[in-house]
């Protein structure tokens, strides 16, 4: 078996930048293990698999290492990908049906708005060695289903850290979200994200983690639409609004790639 694969730069203006995902489109269902066999092989923070159902698209997310609950990068590398394969016209929706439920994407020019469900992280005490883990003195810590949520003192610390991936590797959640104001005016906050337990110790741009972000600074700033920056190595600029319980996140994404690979 043969499966054709698309690398995308999602959340980027341009080429390698933002957050890369691979994309696959299932000519038929596969077994999950042959999905992660190639996840693991891609070794992308996220690999993306699509099969059409009904008036939408199944799709399902893999790290390196293991399937995961709610992607966004991915999401909009998928939408980017049936855009440029002509399946998905100018101001169409795609529908996605995924372990979150129902997701959407829609076209508009060179831009994608993924509607996702919100995430907000409920405070919670701090865990045994977070502190230790990130190296920072935490002013707030939270967790939802998925990742913990740490508030930081300035922008300065969130962009200057640097965690003990094996520590953080250990935290009882998928992984570790840190953020502040941002300095920019440009920007309302910066964040990054750790998950060394999905085998991808730092991810460049993470569109699920501002479905926690989104709830957590509308409270503090009295706001519901954001610039935020991800203030990653590579970086990436994602807009976010809140809508009740839904966040809308718009990005762009840029094809890297092509390659297939030989099961």
């Amino acid at each position: 078996m043969k499966l054709n694969l698309v690398v995308i730069d999602a959340f980027a203006d341009r080429a390698f930048t933002g957050n890369s995902a691979a994309v696959c489109m299932l000519p038929f269902e596969i077994p999950a293990h042959q999905m992660q066999q190639a996840a693991l092989e891609m070794n992308l923070s996220e690999t993306a698999f699509l099969l059409p159902q009904g008036d939408g698209w199944n799709l399902r997310w893999f790290t390196p290492n293991q399937e995961v609950d709610l992607c966004g990068h991915a999401t909009l590398a998928a939408a980017h990908m049936l855009g440029e394969s002509n399946l998905l016209a100018e101001g169409d929706t795609a529908r996605f049906y995924t372990r979150s439920g129902l997701l959407t994407a829609q076209r508009s020019g060179n831009m994608i708005t993924l509607n996702f469900p919100v995430e907000p992280a409920l405070p919670v005490p701090v865990p045994n060695g977070l502190e230790e883990a990130l190296g920072a003195d935490l002013l707030y810590v939270g967790l939802n289903r998925m990742d913990y949520l740490v508030q930081l003192a300035s922008e300065t610390i969130v962009r200057s850290l640097q965690p003990n991936a094996s520590l953080l590797a250990h935290m009882k959640a998928r992984g570790v979200i840190v953020t502040a104001q941002s300095d920019n005016p440009q920007y309302h906050f910066v964040s990054r994200c750790f998950y060394p337990a999905c085998g991808v110790n730092e991810d460049p741009v993470t569109g699920s983690a501002h479905c926690a972000l989104a709830p957590f600074w509308a409270e503090r700033l009295k706001i519901t639409r954001f610039s935020a920056y991800q203030a990653s190595a590579r970086g990436g600029s994602l807009y976010v609004e809140l809508l009740g319980d839904r966040v809308e996140l718009r990005g762009r994404a840029v094809t890297t790639m092509q390659c297939q690979m030989q099961f």
